[in-house]
């Protein structure tokens, strides 16, 4: 079983990944080396800087993940900066921003962009995307971020009214992890 290093700090992306990557000979080991997050436009390069700089402390293949929530009648904030967003006003704020929207036009998409490195190779880049919409209010217990105001399209529940399991099958993260999946398998 090859060992490949996930570069986190959060235990909910950790348990997702492992649960997504049960069937691969791959076991998951948590790393929290920590990177500088560039402000840029996109994910992917914010995921190709951290590549690049966990490459030069860091012997040993490992993932790292970024994620966004872009919500459209923001103009898709707060995307890249969803992370600080979050630590600085969580969903409360996202609500505030939002209040007195309707919900037809509360439409979301949450982006995660998996990067695999690995010593002296050029990063390889999983992008996973679930559109759906903004809710009234914070509702459910599982999850982490703003999974309790993110309702993914094809269901009436938040991702936090799911077990990780089912969000999973919807979600942004769980669609990047099934193209590493794969891309682990061929390895």
């Amino acid at each position: 079983m090859k060992t490949v290093y996930f570069i986190t700090s959060n235990e909910g992306k950790l348990k997702e990944a492992k649960t997504k990557l049960l069937g691969v000979d791959i076991e998951v080991v948590q790393k929290n080396l920590g990177y500088p997050e560039i402000q840029a436009n996109a994910l992917e390069d914010v995921a190709y800087f951290g590549v690049k700089h966990i490459q030069e402390k860091f012997n040993h293949p490992f993932i790292l993940e970024d994620a966004g929530l872009f919500i459209d009648i923001l103009d898709g904030f707060p995307g890249v900066y969803s992370a600080y967003v979050f630590y600085t006003v969580g969903c409360s704020g996202i609500l505030k921003l939002l209040d007195g929207v309707n919900i037809d036009k509360r439409k979301a998409c949450f982006r995660s962009v998996f990067a695999y490195g690995a010593p002296g190779k050029n990063p390889k880049f999983f992008i996973g995307e679930c559109n759906g919409r903004i809710s009234n209010r914070e509702q459910g217990d599982h999850g982490f971020g703003y999974d309790p105001i993110f309702i993914p399209n094809g269901d009436t529940r938040t991702f936090a009214q799911m077990d990780t399991e089912e969000k999973n099958r919807f979600s942004h993260r769980g669609k990047s992890l099934e193209k590493l999946s794969e891309f682990f398998k061929k390895l």
